[in-house]
């Protein structure tokens, strides 16, 4: 498979979608939205531009399946699987805040090998293939070269469901509000791991997340000389609901702030 050419149909894809949501900022009316659980919503915004990407990756990988937010399509493949977030940030957009994105990853059984997140409030697409490197705008892009935790800037998700942890992440924010130039929760996980590759941010953690929100960021850290695991510093962050990343120097110290207070 030829991985820089479906990144390249994907990107194409991903372009028209992000113009029919861009299309539709400030035009969502209350009664179109849905509360799909607590604090998770959802509009006729985020499940039609679910349907346009499943239509348009059905012919790019004839073979692939799929793992979607909105369960638009639900059948899965047998080697690859698209994982697909229309819409990652749905409460920023439907309240006018102009942070929120597509996220697309295509997986080769358990690894991720292309992946685009496209924020659409700046409109800046990010896509890596694996072995291809990252990309911001057809740019090539890497993590901070920043060497120390104190000169770092982090990001986080607040949880939104899952509280049954949050005396320890306070804890956590408490500690690195003291060793770091600050945190910010921007509300998109995508876009947070986009903001990591491309150096904005030093490091990224949250927990409580679904595969559609990280598969495609994962890729553009690694893809960007960045590191990325879960909690306890292994492998099962695409499914493992808990995720660390950051550039090489500032992702060990991160990791072991975390494992500190969350574990």
């Amino acid at each position: 498979m030829d991985l820089s050419l479906v990144t390249q149909q994907l990107t194409e894809l991903a372009r028209e979608v992000k113009d029919f949501i861009h299309h539709h900022r400030n035009r969502v009316q209350s009664e179109d939205i849905e509360l799909k659980s607590f604090n998770s919503l959802v509009s006729y915004v985020d499940k039609t531009a679910e349907e346009q990407l499943v239509k348009g990756l059905k012919t790019i990988v004839p073979e692939a399946g799929f793992i979607t937010e909105e369960g638009t399509e639900t059948q899965g493949g047998e080697r690859y699987n698209w994982i697909v977030d229309p819409l990652d940030g749905t409460t920023n957009f439907l309240h006018g805040i102009p942070v929120f994105a597509i996220s697309v990853a295509l997986m080769d059984n358990d690894e991720v090998v292309a992946g685009l997140v496209w924020e659409i409030g700046q409109d800046e697409s990010f896509t890596a293939w694996k072995g291809g490197g990252a990309w911001l705008n057809g740019k090539p892009i890497r993590v901070s070269s920043n060497t120390e935790l104190k000169k770092s800037l982090i990001a986080t998700g607040f949880p939104y469901y899952d509280f049954s942890r949050m005396q320890g992440f306070l804890q956590l924010l408490g500690s690195l509000f003291e060793k770091t130039r600050g945190v910010r929760r921007l509300g998109s996980a995508a876009t947070d791991l986009a903001y990591v590759a491309c150096g904005r941010f030093d490091g990224f953690f949250e927990y409580g997340l679904s595969p559609w929100d990280v598969a495609a960021g994962v890729l553009l850290v690694q893809e960007a000389g960045g590191k990325v695991s879960d909690y306890s510093g292994g492998n099962n962050y695409i499914y493992g609901q808990e995720i660390v990343a950051g550039s090489q120097s500032v992702f060990k110290p991160l990791q072991e702030e975390i494992q500190e207070f969350m574990n």
